[in-house]
């Protein structure tokens, strides 16, 4: 088997190596962080447990390279790009990651080696940062190298297994780099849907992504309503997905966590603004879930104040802080916001996640609750419920506001 080139090796790089791995290519690994891939040859990459140990048998053999020299992808004969492209405190996208990617993989490419772009950005980024530089470079596309654009759409709480059962969108600058791409992404996939150029793969990316913050957004808006008419907005939900032609359910929650969709629609926001267009839905949409975290904290203040103890100086416990059950990631997770809010606002904050032993917060390094003691809590807000996990303790706490809509009842349980 050739060697594959994986640029990236963040949860998203670090899956699809595992799925190259698994399909008995070698992988040529490559980050600038020597602190993730320490991490990484430690088991302490933030993968599922399984996923962890797979990988793990690959660490340290001749199957995988792992280094922070892009010189090892001239030797690859396909190279994927799966670096992050979050936005900035400003909610302007940083392509900091993207465009040095980008310039190194232009830099080391060899004649005969296709290169797949799989970090979601802005609508042309594959034209711009790889094909017209290579280009450039005196490397004719389509001939000399083959250039595509497929994101990786892999429900990430699942890991690699799971992305066998997806289909991956794949746009090449010619048809015959989509043939060669797809001969890649074959592998990591259950089919490739090929569409007529990269820029259309970019636009469904997007589009996934803002429908995917829409719908939450609207769950989370219906959520209110049922709470106004004292329904249960899980169950209402479930009723609607009963019509499975024409509704597909989302839940309500604290806010969105993750690489995906806190973050891409605004690279269509920030490319649209660019033309002077609008994008009234998708724009809402992103608003409302900004504020999410902080409706977690304004309705944690009424319950307080409903039971007569003021915030300044409640002893909060927020349980589970990862983006989603089932990995030990807490980027983008609206836990952290909730936290440092709370603390603002005069509150004791703790946490617990049987995942997470430690977070980064406003206030500095804060150090999880491994055995949190019924009854030691003024209030707790459930913000992740990982499977399996036994959170019967939660009935010896006075007041509970449940975030996910799915902690069992018991007296004290309240909605968002």
């Amino acid at each position: 088997m050739a060697v594959v080139g994986v640029l990236g090796l963040g949860h998203v790089g670090l899956w699809t190596a595992l799925g190259l791995l698994t399909a008995g290519f070698d992988v040529a690994g490559c980050d600038i962080s020597e602190g993730r891939l320490a991490a990484v040859k430690a088991r302490r990459a933030g993968l599922r447990r399984d996923d962890e140990a797979r990988l793990d048998t690959y660490v340290g053999t001749n199957r995988l390279t792992l280094t922070t020299e892009p010189t090892v992808l001239s030797s690859a004969a396909t190279v994927l790009v799966c670096v992050p492209t979050p936005v900035d405190a400003h909610l302007v996208p940083d392509q900091s990651a993207l465009r040095d990617a980008c310039e190194a993989v232009v830099r080391h490419t060899v004649p005969g080696q296709t290169i797949v772009l799989g970090s979601p950005s802005y609508v042309g980024c594959t034209r711009e940062l790889l094909a017209d530089k290579l280009e450039k470079r005196g490397l004719r596309v389509g001939v000399d190298v083959h250039v595509a654009f497929s994101a990786a759409r892999a429900d990430e709480a699942d890991g690699a297994p799971a992305a066998r059962q997806t289909v991956r969108v794949v746009g090449g600058m010619t048809p015959g780099c989509t043939v060669a791409a797809s001969e890649i992404l074959n592998h990591l996939c259950s089919r490739v849907h090929e569409v007529s150029n990269p820029e259309t793969a970019e636009l469904a990316a997007l589009l996934e992504d803002s429908f995917s913050a829409v719908n939450i957004a609207l769950a989370n808006e219906f959520a209110g309503i049922a709470r106004d008419f004292d329904l249960d907005p899980a169950e209402v939900i479930r009723a609607a997905a009963t019509n499975s032609s024409d509704f597909m359910a989302f839940y309500p929650g604290a806010g969105v966590g993750g690489p995906r969709v806190p973050s891409h629609p605004y690279y269509l926001l920030w490319q649209r603004r660019a033309l002077h267009r609008a994008s009234p839905v998708t724009e809402a949409a992103m608003t409302s879930i900004i504020g999410r975290p902080r409706a977690v904290v304004a309705r944690a203040q009424e319950l307080l104040d409903e039971a007569a103890r003021p915030l300044v100086g409640a002893r909060v416990l927020v349980v589970g802080v990862t983006y989603k059950p089932g990995v030990a990631d807490v980027r983008g997770s609206p836990a952290v916001e909730i936290i440092d809010e709370l603390t603002r606002a005069g509150a004791q904050v703790a946490f617990t996640d049987p995942r997470v032993e430690r977070i980064a917060t406003a206030g500095g390094e804060l150090v999880g609750e491994s055995s949190p003691i019924a009854g030691a809590w003024d209030l707790a807000i459930v913000h992740t419920l990982e499977p399996g996990v036994d959170y019967t303790w939660l009935s010896g706490t006075p007041l509970v506001l449940d975030t996910t809509y799915r902690l069992p009842p018991i007296p004290q349980r309240h909605l968002l």
